[in-house]
């Protein structure tokens, strides 16, 4: 090579830093491509160590709560003190509600929301503690289940605007042991609206 082809090869290399000798292109093309797979590489995490750093976790959660290994951990209890009834509360403070409101009315024993209002009776004296004009209780049989439905259910939805949720030929069919599921929401229905007239 002459003198003047190696120093214009050396200003070259001097001005891009890199080494006359190497093939490799400018620093500056390398870093872009560097940094992108050190990225790549640091995000990528190998399924071992996600692995480890879970167990790690977990066992570090164990010894802060002064848990070892083999020890029995005490079984969590759901609490009542949340103010949160459950259904058969919610039942039963219903039924007591009922109770309260008819004390005193013959042919009456709420022992559930089934056999105990199978005749009509317990819905007449329940509308008939709050409208104790709109008929008379005395004169009603619990035999007559039929009128006695009809009595209740009408007497509920004029005085009370409380709707039928039940039909008279549903707790017929039903005969002595009807849905208690049907009685409980009816009598539900019949508690909010007749709670406004206390």
């Amino acid at each position: 090579m002459t003198g003047s082809t190696q120093a214009s090869e050396s200003v070259t290399a001097s001005q891009n830093n890199v080494d006359p000798k190497s093939h490799s292109p400018p620093p500056t093309a390398q870093r872009p491509v560097e940094k992108r797979r050190e990225l790549v590489r640091s995000q990528t995490l190998p399924r071992s160590s996600g692995t480890q750093a879970r167990k790690a976790l977990f066992e570090k959660f164990d010894q802060d709560r002064g848990k070892g290994k083999g020890e029995i951990r005490p079984k969590l209890k759901r609490s009542q003190s949340f103010g949160v009834a459950s259904a058969s509360s919610i039942k039963q403070i219903l039924l007591e509600w009922c109770r309260s409101k008819t004390i005193g009315y013959k042919h009456i024993d709420l022992q559930n929301f089934s056999s105990s209002w199978s005749d009509g009776m317990a819905f007449c004296a329940l509308v008939h503690s709050f409208f104790p004009e709109a008929f008379d209780y005395n004169e009603l049989d619990p035999a007559k289940r039929k009128e006695n439905f009809e009595l209740a259910f009408t007497m509920a939805e004029k005085m009370a605007n409380c709707d039928r949720l039940i039909e008279v030929e549903d707790m017929m069919v039903m005969g002595r042991k009807p849905d208690p599921m049907c009685v409980f929401t009816y009598v539900q229905s019949l508690y909010n609206h007749l709670r406004r007239f206390e």
